[in-house]
């Protein structure tokens, strides 16, 4: 087994409505002067009313270009250098978060981070997603240090539109059949593994439990302890299981579907959760889990998850073509689909699963 690095948690991590008026008091503490501010045009507008007066941290505001991208990264670290910036403060969804962590990284700065759509861990996990500027997957980066402080306000997310919450409890139910597969193969796992084990175990009670509950009450704009025990688990527990885990409790055969999934130009519209929930089935199939897909379908129906391609956008006459495009770019080689066997999984193998997948939907409907 690999030695495994654990950060289990940013540095500090508050969730509660009116948290966001700490900030002024958690930067004086950092004793940091300067900060830059990354945010795209609809989180921004979002969050705007929440976020404190920040002018005595000579604060600079930058709009993201909708891609955690090499070269969005460069240009926001050059920016941020340019204004001397000694805190970097993300404020969006998952993909900005995911800039302003990478730019923390690249100049060496503490990174805080505002989520306003609970749709992925990415505001607690130390890593970092990147794609082409068309969107295309291309590899994530793990950073040496956690991010420094976290503050999650629940209204701003009561406001969000609900298809994102519906795509962190994908997201986030994946942490549990990935972190399965990783894990229980293990001859003696260490106790951060079982830790992430336990963990991604109560994501999936979690979400089974109160997801349709919590998609409701948004709905309804209710902000009920159903709906912040979803958004905190799509938040907080989802980015434990990778944080104590590292990489036995981070990606397996979901994320690498979702992988294949973003060279689908049909499939750009949906969210990556919800690419991941169709990756959980897939990778379900591979495993030969049949009764737990059954049952999964159920849940999916509940909360308005993908259940087959044709759910994602892809006609039936496509599902061939689009099949082996998945396929292909899922199984490459480093592909998290790989990790949990010696045993490589093959395109033909991901092939027969989406097809398989496919006929049990008919079967079922």
């Amino acid at each position: 087994m690999e030695p495994i690095q654990v950060r289990a948690t940013p540095g500090y991590y508050e969730c509660r409505v009116g948290v966001l008026k700490e900030l002024p008091r958690l930067l004086r503490e950092g004793e940091f002067k300067r900060v830059f501010v990354i945010s795209g045009e609809r989180s921004w507008k979002a969050a705007q009313e929440y976020i404190p007066d920040l002018t005595d941290y000579q604060a600079a505001y930058s709009t993201y270009n909708g891609e955690c991208s090499d070269a969005e990264i460069a240009r926001q670290s050059e920016l941020a250098s340019t204004h001397g910036a000694d805190f970097i403060l993300g404020v969006g969804g998952g993909k900005v978060l995911d800039v302003a962590k990478a730019v923390g990284n690249k100049i060496n700065k503490d990174v805080g981070l505002v989520p306003t759509l609970a749709s992925t861990c990415a505001a607690t996990t130390p890593l970092s997603v990147k794609y082409t500027d068309e969107g295309e997957f291309i590899t994530y980066t793990i950073f040496p240090r956690s991010t420094y402080l976290v503050l999650v306000e629940p209204e701003i997310l009561l406001r969000s539109p609900v298809s994102y919450l519906r795509a962190g409890i994908g997201d986030t139910l994946a942490k549990w059949y990935e972190a399965r597969a990783l894990i229980e193969g293990l001859p003696s796992p260490s106790v951060p593994i079982q830790l992430a084990y336990e963990v991604a175990k109560r994501c999936r009670d979690v979400l089974v439990t109160d997801s349709e509950r919590a998609v409701h009450d948004q709905q309804n704009g209710e902000l009920s302890d159903a709906f912040v025990r979803v958004i905190e688990t799509n938040l907080l527990s989802g980015g434990m299981v990778g944080g104590l885990g590292d990489q036995y409790g981070r990606i397996a055969g979901a994320h690498s579907i979702h992988n294949g999934l973003t060279h689908v130009q049909k499939a750009h519209t949906f969210l990556h959760g919800e690419k991941v929930a169709y990756g959980i089935l897939v990778q379900l199939v591979l495993e030969g889990e049949w009764e737990e897909v059954r049952g999964l379908f159920d849940f999916y129906k509940e909360v308005g998850l993908p259940l087959s391609l044709e759910s994602i956008g892809i006609k039936p006459t496509e599902i061939e073509r689009v099949s082996e495009v998945i396929a292909d770019y899922a199984t490459r080689e480093g592909e998290s689909i790989h990790f949990p066997t010696s045993t490589v999984v093959t395109k033909k193998d991901v092939s027969e699963a989406i097809h398989a997948l496919e006929a049990l939907k008919i079967t079922l409907s």
